[in-house]
């Protein structure tokens, strides 16, 4: 009995002797002024905080409203799964009462909300991406709380709150867009129950407020979206820190026929490198360690990280203000979670590429634009101020990553919830020329006429909410005015936001339609195609712009041609496959329309030379379009495509069977097997070699012929 008693005070007293090492593990939180103190920023900049707990807790998103409000979405819950009854998202309502540029008043505008991720403005209340739901909360009586609560869309994914529907982004176009990191659901309308379900898996989501039509967008970011100037959408994934989709998922679901095709492009030239201050935290050197000793037990030859490599890439931003230095208008600035920094990506357009170029800045080459050595410190967010500066929401957490990620053992002393009284939003300013002060804007008190100015604006904060404005008002005596300023703008930015003011209105005009598609500006060109596409007398217009000098337009010409038809357009779509076969997003663009993958169209590529020499691209298109035959099995089509191809290189001939046999096993549409058919695979077979042989066997077994 002694004996076991003594084996109990030792294992007590090494347990307290163990316990300052276990606890030291992890370092403790900061004030924000100790935190400010580990940043290495910029030279340029000087950063300072513009709210900080308790106004603001758990801070995700924020966005600055037209009435002088400032709305910050609080995740409560994270990193668990919101439960029912006990659901923590809040938004915050800060308020600059008595006109100094600081937050005095921080109200609970709403709570209870189920991991509430993203904000919006919209007609004096807000949307909000509140997974399953979309949601519109709105203060009708002045006291400064949501007392008005709607549900515009819901049947999002609702379990991990890091891969839920978020990323609300207003744009140009008057859709508004977010992320749904390509999670399934069935998204159905309560506000417009007569519009059908649309399915969103392995996509994102867009909406129309004013028109209440809603639809699966290309793209499958996670948290983070930023949009440019011209509409181009910009998106994180963890490791992937910025990735671009160049075609609209209304495009690849022209028919149903195409195989499956990944429309995401991981723009950047870097890789997944950066440059981390912080120290890195002892569960994930320890799981690194243990991963990479799998993998070298198993001679995978796959190398694990533990830092200075993108993990938890977040909150891509757009910076379209007028308070930086010019160079760095156009830049998108993305949150790394993980190695609590804030990265930038210079975006270039290439020669004949339809997806841009995310490179550093020669002034970047060596290290980030932001990094903290305050391991707590968690970009998790960015905002563009209406005074042109960035504004930077802090988590501010011990921790930030998914339970389920982490091995229990490592969990033992790891508490997730850790900090979550705390959270951050900096200020970030340039420090040459006259520091601005934050005068929180009063748009909606103007009147419809002097908001058109705006839509001019340097700032792009302006230019989209007084586009906003405008499209929510639907005041029709705005119509000549707009009509006026479009035809004597300058500014190329100034023309799109009147240009799609007035299509918001129901009044855009043919002509106007006619002027962007030979506007100077490449950013106009591009959206003069899309509304084009409704105009077939743009036909000519179209098809020349197939060979525009910018990369973006010319591919923008590439989709919209796919929407005409006649006789002048399957020449060019030729033209345009033979060009630019080598590259997945053209053969995507032609072959998603239904007359670039259309039986005529084989013919025509054969008789253009197309099949005369093999390449890669061109193989790959061979394949894919047997696919779509064999998927769509229309009358006749099969043999028509096994007679373009009798007399055909052999590794097109193998290439197209292959996507032949695919396409048929997954049709729809599925018919006896045609006499002719098997005898033009049987004369094939006479005169093929072995790779032929193989793929017309896997054709005749996909028709159940013997």
């Amino acid at each position: 009995m002694k004996y076991i008693f003594n084996i109990t005070i030792n294992l007590f007293l090494l347990a307290i002797l163990c316990l300052p090492a276990f606890s030291q593990r992890y370092p403790q939180a900061l004030s924000p002024q100790e935190s400010m103190g580990t940043f290495q920023l910029h030279d340029a900049f000087g950063i300072e905080p513009f709210v900080a707990e308790p106004d603001v807790l758990s801070p995700v998103d924020m966005v600055f409203d037209d009435s002088k409000n400032i709305y910050v979405v609080e995740m409560g819950d994270y990193p668990y799964d919101a439960k029912p009854g006990n659901f923590k998202g809040r938004i915050r309502l800060l308020k600059d009462t008595d006109g100094d540029g600081k937050i005095d008043k921080s109200y609970v505008f709403a709570e209870g909300l189920p991991s509430a991720t993203s904000v919006l403005p919209w007609k004096a209340g807000i949307i909000v991406a509140a997974a399953p739901d979309i949601l519109y909360l709105k203060d009708t009586n002045g006291d400064f709380k949501a007392d008005s609560r709607e549900v515009l869309f819901t049947g999002f994914f609702a379990k991990n709150s890091e891969a839920q529907i978020t990323s609300l982004r207003f744009g140009a176009d008057n859709w508004i867009y977010a992320n749904n990191n390509g999670q399934a659901g069935l998204i159905t309308s309560p506000k417009w129950p007569d519009k059908p379900a649309v399915h969103v898996g392995g996509g994102g989501f867009r909406f129309r407020m004013d028109r209440g039509i809603f639809e699966r967008e290309s793209g499958t970011g996670q948290f983070g979206q930023a949009i440019d100037d011209w509409g181009h959408r910009f998106y994180t994934q963890n490791t992937l820190h910025i990735q671009q989709s160049p075609i609209a998922a209304r495009y690849v679901n022209r028919h149903p026929y195409l195989p499956s095709y990944r429309t995401d492009v991981n723009v950047s030239d870097h890789e997944l490198e950066m440059f981390q201050k912080s120290a890195t935290p002892y569960w994930r050197q320890q799981r690194s360690d243990r991963r990479q000793a799998k993998y070298d037990s198993l001679k995978t030859g796959n190398k694990e990280y533990a830092r200075d490599h993108f993990t938890g890439a977040s909150g891509a931003t757009y910076y379209g203000g007028d308070a930086f230095p010019e160079s760095f208008y156009g830049s998108v600035f993305t949150g790394e979670v993980a190695g609590n920094l804030v990265h930038r990506d210079v975006i270039k357009s290439q020669p004949g590429q339809p997806a841009y170029t995310a490179t550093r800045s020669g002034e970047d080459k060596g290290g980030e634009f932001l990094a903290s050595t305050d391991s707590w410190f968690r970009p998790v967010n960015m905002a563009l101020g209406p005074d042109g500066y960035l504004y930077l929401i802090d988590m501010y957490r011990q921790h930030i990553e998914t339970p389920v990620s982490i091995p229990e053992d490592l969990k033992a002393d790891m508490d997730f919830s850790k900090g979550e009284q705390y959270g951050r939003i900096w200020r970030i300013f340039p420090k040459v020329g006259e520091k601005r002060n934050l005068q929180l804007p009063d748009l909606h008190s103007k009147n419809s006429a002097e908001l058109i100015p705006f839509l001019s604006h340097p700032n792009q904060w302006w230019r989209l909410n007084a586009q906003r404005l405008l499209l929510e008002r639907q005041d029709q005596s705005m119509v000549p005015i707009l009509k006026k300023a479009f035809a004597e703008t300058q500014d190329a930015r100034g023309r799109l936001h009147i240009m799609y003011a007035l299509e918001g209105l129901g009044a855009l005009e043919e002509g106007m339609v006619g002027s962007a598609l030979a506007d100077t500006h490449p950013g106009m060109r591009e959206h003069g195609l899309v509304l084009a596409e409704k105009y077939p007398k743009y036909l000519p217009e179209v098809i020349k712009l197939t060979n525009d000098p910018s990369p973006q337009v010319a591919y923008q010409a590439s989709l919209s041609l796919g929407q005409f038809s006649g006789k002048e357009v399957l020449p060019v779509l030729v033209n345009v496959a033979g060009k630019n076969a080598e590259q997945p997003l053209y053969r995507l663009s032609v072959l998603s329309s239904v007359p670039g993958s259309s039986a005529e169209m084989a013919g025509l590529l054969a008789e253009s030379g197309f099949f005369d020499s093999a390449s890669p691209g061109k193989l790959k298109f061979a394949e894919d379009f047997g696919y779509i035959t064999g998927s769509r099995n229309g009358k006749n089509e099969i043999g028509g495509l096994l007679g373009v191809l009798e007399n055909k290189d052999k590794s097109y001939q193998a290439a197209a069977l292959n996507g032949l046999a695919k396409g048929i096993k997954r049709s729809k549409n599925p018919t006896e097997p045609d006499k002719n058919v098997i005898r033009s695979l049987q004369k094939m077979e006479d005169k093929s070699g072995d790779e032929v042989t193989k793929a017309i066997h896997l054709v005749k077994k996909a028709m159940n012929v013997r």
